[in-house]
């Protein structure tokens, strides 16, 4: 797992049996994102939009007191299809290690959500796009941010507007020091789990099914061009290692 450095935006590799505390970014792609070639080259990733707000996130993982962060766009080298497999089937755990999760929603402006109800907030494109439901449950604690970097609040402090915006029960939305997300997920039948990505969109069909492996427990390779039948196998795989048939009545 490779991580950047918030104080000299160097990038390091780490086993996960010896990850520092860290932070990590969620967040919905725009333009000029930086790759992980781009990272590597500064004066291509200095005139890029995405390298601020790597920088941003930096600084405010340092504020939080963690040394490292982890940002998708520039901590995963996409060029290889088998780092981006094994990365994809372990980035649930990743999000769930994680010291901080911060959740930047560059479409909202208010940062006063429980005052004024901010509709931009409940619109916010980060509450549609598919790999972000992993990235709202998987970690210990979430922090929203405005696309100011303002503070909007936290998953435990907004859960009840989160459970309404997203159907997700709070149970699975509140914060504690013991959390155990997988546990509360085995409770929840594969239907209901499903349910909260069908109004999310992903830019590829196959990632519709490959943004739920962690919150289906499940691995398996990743075949891109493959299209529906990813959702197929995900279905078959998860059938194989559960009792829960309410994965057969969902087509």
């Amino acid at each position: 797992m490779r991580l950047i450095n918030c104080s000299t935006l160097q990038m390091k590799e780490f086993f996960e049996d010896e990850l520092p505390t860290y932070a990590i970014l969620s967040h919905t792609w725009g333009e000029e994102e930086v790759s992980y070639q781009d990272f590597h080259n500064e004066s291509l990733r200095e005139g890029k939009h995405g390298f601020k707000k790597i920088k941003e996130f930096c600084v405010k993982a340092a504020e939080s007191r963690c040394e490292w962060g982890w940002v998708d766009t520039c901590c995963i080298d996409k060029t290889s299809s088998s780092e981006l497999s094994e990365a994809i089937n372990s980035m649930f755990r990743w999000y769930e290690m994680s010291m901080y999760c911060f959740a930047y929603l560059s479409d909202v402006e208010s940062s006063s959500v429980l005052e004024d109800e901010s509709p931009d907030f409940r619109t916010s494109q980060w509450f549609r796009r598919g790999w972000t439901l992993q990235e709202l449950l998987a970690p210990r604690r979430v922090v929203f941010y405005n696309k100011l970097w303002s503070q909007i609040g936290t998953r435990d402090s907004l859960c009840e507007i989160i459970c309404d915006i997203t159907n997700i029960p709070i149970e699975c939305l509140e914060e504690g020091v013991f959390r155990d997300v997988q546990y509360i997920l085995r409770s929840i039948p594969f239907a209901q789990r499903i349910s909260w990505a069908s109004n999310r969109k992903t830019s590829r069909k196959e990632d519709g099914a490959y943004c739920l492996l962690g919150l289906l427990n499940v691995n398996m390779p990743l075949l891109y061009g493959e299209g529906d039948r990813a959702f197929v196998r995900l279905q078959e795989e998860f059938i194989r290692i559960t009792y829960d048939h309410t994965a057969l009545a969902w087509g």
